[in-house]
């Protein structure tokens, strides 16, 4: 039986597998920001109320303007989705029946909202480290390269020099660039591609606001790219496609300075943390950059009891079993509070002490 394709609502992992859901369960599989949303949200609730009866701004402003003087560029070089998803659907349309690369194991809603238009996807497993050369090989016949940075499951940062290569090679062959830069958010603005957008007319730049600002049932995403390309985006969107209340959030949310660096600082210590205790029990966990952390048991062919052990306990990971290159034999765990954490350490214990001591 299939596990579901995406983290969260882990629910759906129970009801898959026929198993009760314990009273106490603890959601490793979705990656947002363990500390929740900055304070503002909830202290300004009740003054976003009177948003519900207005229309909102139909290009999503006035989220559109933050983005734009956050990341100083011009306000036609934004377009704001219901969420990151609603922009690669809609970017989707745009290659039909053409050619496209992706770089496995990644984010599944690529090739999801690619096939229904009929786009030849040409995949490259690379779990680690890019093969730049193969890449490159394939950008020369290809429309569109997406590319995941940091990535999602591995946690993997591309070198920016390596996505500078790409991009410059992508526009020599008239190929486009998406660029996915929804957890970059928990590293440094100084690695994201936007400042070099001016000399790369080629290259997509998505954003989202799900994770670093914890408010995932909001949906707020955005991109950035030429301002020809955001038009030809906006006129396969639907009009009011941003809600009120999440574009005014949004806005303030780009002010929080010292909350993202006090996220950044958390999660830097969560994620070492869990990787020195993964690494003391012989599992090999690759190199991340971000919220989460991959990592793969000494004897792989026990992943699915670990895993169902864990359901048992209450405590969800992030299945790996959609994720080309992966293959149901890694897990992908996202960083949560102090006590959480120790939490899954214990119930991992547990595990380990009974079956890998012996």
């Amino acid at each position: 039986m299939s596990l579901p394709n995406h983290g969260a609502n882990a629910h759906h992992v129970y009801e898959r597998l026929g198993m009760k859901i314990p009273e106490m369960v603890i959601d490793f599989s979705e990656n947002v920001n363990p500390l929740g949303p900055p304070a503002f949200v909830n202290e300004k609730w009740s003054t976003y109320a009177e948003l519900i009866t207005k229309y909102p701004d139909p290009h999503g402003e006035p989220f559109l303007s933050a983005a734009g003087q956050y990341h100083q560029v011009d306000v036609n070089q934004v377009i704001v989705g219901n969420g990151a998803a609603e922009i690669f659907a809609s970017l989707a349309k745009r290659y039909e029946n053409k050619r496209a690369v992706l770089i496995h194991p990644t984010f599944s809603e690529y090739a999801a909202t690619l096939t229904p238009y009929h786009v030849y996807i040409k995949e490259i497993i690379a779990p680690q480290a890019l093969p730049l050369d193969e890449v490159l090989d394939e950008v020369e016949f290809a429309e569109v390269i997406y590319i995941c940075r940091p990535n999602n499951p591995t946690g993997y940062l591309i070198p920016l020099k390596e996505i500078l290569q790409i991009a410059e090679y992508a526009r020599r062959y008239k190929c486009e660039v998406i660029l996915d830069e929804a957890f970059l958010d928990f590293i440094d603005e100084s690695e994201s591609f936007i400042p070099y957008l001016k000399d790369f007319p080629n290259v997509i730049v998505v954003r989202s606001m799900t994770k670093m600002y914890a408010i995932p049932g909001l949906r707020l995403g955005y991109a950035i790219a030429d301002e020809q390309i955001i038009k030809e985006i906006r006129s396969r969107m639907p009009h009011w496609n941003s809600n009120a209340i999440a574009t005014t959030i949004g806005a303030d949310c780009l002010k929080e300075e010292e909350y993202r660096m006090q996220t950044i600082t958390f999660a830097k210590e969560m994620r070492e943390q869990t990787r020195v205790f993964l690494e003391k029990w012989n599992c090999t966990v690759l190199p991340s950059q971000t919220n989460f952390i991959c990592f793969q048991l000494p004897n792989p062919a026990r992943s699915k009891g670990f895993f169902e052990y864990l359901l048992a306990k209450g405590c969800v990971l992030r299945h790996t079993e959609n994720f080309k290159g992966l293959d149901g034999k890694w897990f992908r765990v996202g960083m949560k509070e102090k006590l959480q954490m120790e939490q899954l350490q214990k119930e991992m214990t547990a595990w380990f002490e009974e079956n890998l001591s012996s």
